[in-house]
């Protein structure tokens, strides 16, 4: 990686894509930028934070849009009907697991479709991710 930026860019993307359906390793971009030690590791925890909190929340949105052709009340089934009971018992808290593989998209998505403030969705979203990233630079330093 180069000292120009282009690897805060790269934390960056792949951190947003990271948050969304799409695949993403920005835990090891985050890892090898650290050990290169070419930035501080505040920069690297803000990038790599922001990049997965606006991946995030594009999913929350995508959950919102849903939202108005298939609001919750049509959903019947008891498998969906306790998945949205725990997360209206929880509320925005639940985004603090945004983080978490394979759940946290979902998560992401449903706290949209279930039309959780977005200003609460982006504290408990960027609160859950930044905690992630720096744990991951606590390890990497």
């Amino acid at each position: 990686m180069t000292v120009d930026g282009s690897g805060l860019w790269i934390l960056f993307l792949s951190a947003f894509l990271s948050s969304t359906f799409l695949p993403g390793g920005s835990e090891m971009a985050l890892a090898m930028l650290a050990t290169y030690d070419e930035h501080d590791p505040w920069v690297l925890l803000v990038v790599a934070s922001a990049g997965n909190t606006l991946g995030g929340m594009s999913t929350w949105g995508v959950g919102r849009f849903v939202e108005w052709w298939y609001p919750a009340s049509r959903f019947t089934r008891p498998r969906y009907q306790r998945a949205v009971r725990w997360l209206q018992q929880w509320g925005s808290p639940a985004l603090l697991l945004s983080w978490v593989p394979v759940v946290g998209d979902p998560l992401c998505l449903a706290g949209g479709w279930l039309r959780i403030s977005w200003a609460w969705a982006l504290f408990w979203i960027g609160l859950g991710k930044a905690s992630r990233y720096a744990v991951i630079l606590f390890v990497a330093a």
